[in-house]
């Protein structure tokens, strides 16, 4: 089991156990399944709605899960990544920022904070 600990300035911190291994999950699946109120509108990487900033639980390290296609246009769109660190990622195979779109990443084996936005 992995644990994903949601943070934002409006709510309470929680902490939920994603089933690890099955890779299959996003963080927004997981977070509506434990009514947490992230913010999405197409659900499916193309608004960047539910942007989010995710770091490993000791916040040193950054995710080392790459990001999807969807991801990387909309977070470049955005300002959140440059193409020299999307080349670098490419090469590297490390996560080059903490934004990430909550509908895109898939939950892996590793705890972490997922930071999100409250109205």
């Amino acid at each position: 089991m992995a644990n994903i600990t949601f943070s934002s300035p409006l709510h309470k911190d929680k902490t939920v156990y994603a089933v690890a291994g099955s890779h299959k999950q996003t963080i927004l699946e997981i977070a509506k399944e434990n009514h947490i109120p992230i913010d999405f509108g197409c659900g499916n990487g193309e608004c960047g709605t539910c942007l989010v900033k995710v770091f490993s639980i000791d916040r040193k390290k950054r995710m080392a899960h790459p990001l999807t296609e969807h991801e990387t246009k909309v977070l470049k769109e955005m300002g959140k990544i440059t193409q020299a660190q999307i080349d670098q990622m490419r090469v590297d195979d490390l996560m080059p920022t903490e934004w990430r779109l909550a509908c895109q990443m898939v939950m892996r084996d590793e705890d972490i904070i997922v930071e999100y936005p409250s109205r």
